[in-house]
């Protein structure tokens, strides 16, 4: 384990509130996303992290208590498939619980801090290729269908696939990448 992975406090934060107003912070906008352009989205968002992890302080934390660009990118790369398994399990059931996952334990279970920066840029741009290929093969009916985390919040797939973007966006705003919408 990372000497510094528990250093960084736990985001406990319902994001949800994203699919009803532009986030404050890094400007994104749920509301205007075209479901279409949702793929082509994912795809850019990933090549700005590989060259971002190109970058010789990827590693370093910027702050005490703030993820590096690395330990961003794993999370990025996370979520991808996070949302992929919770789509997949949308279109499989009726109304499905998702499984908890808990960022911050996988991100101290798994290391974050000491991954390869090559090896996640290549993980990251094959999670959101394929998650971004789910999305693109969702038949019009589809997007209604629903499915609900622990917590009570319940989503379409039209309505995570937009929740999901916004967290690929809002972490490269982290790291300071622009959003190539």
């Amino acid at each position: 384990m990372s000497r510094d992975a528990e250093q960084i406090e736990p985001d406990t934060k319902d994001w949800t509130w994203v699919l009803e107003r532009p986030c404050p912070d890094c400007g994104f906008d749920a509301s205007i996303v075209e479901l279409a352009d949702l793929p082509r989205r994912l795809q850019a968002n990933s090549v700005g992290w590989t060259a971002r992890l190109a970058e010789a302080d990827a590693g370093r934390r910027p702050a005490a208590g703030v993820w590096s660009p690395l330990e961003y990118a794993c999370h990025v790369r996370d979520v991808h498939r996070t949302f992929a398994t919770r789509v997949g399990l949308m279109l499989e059931q009726d109304d499905p619980q998702f499984p908890n996952w808990d960022q911050d334990a996988t991100a101290i279970e798994d290391d974050y801090a000491s991954q390869d920066p090559e090896t996640v840029a290549a993980e990251l741009a094959d999670a959101a290729d394929a998650v971004g290929q789910r999305y693109t093969d969702l038949a019009e009916d589809q997007w209604s269908r629903t499915g609900r985390r622990s917590d009570g919040s319940v989503f379409t797939v039209d309505t995570i696939a937009r929740y999901h973007l916004h967290d690929v966006v809002h972490h490269a705003y982290d790291v300071g990448l622009q959003d190539p919408a």
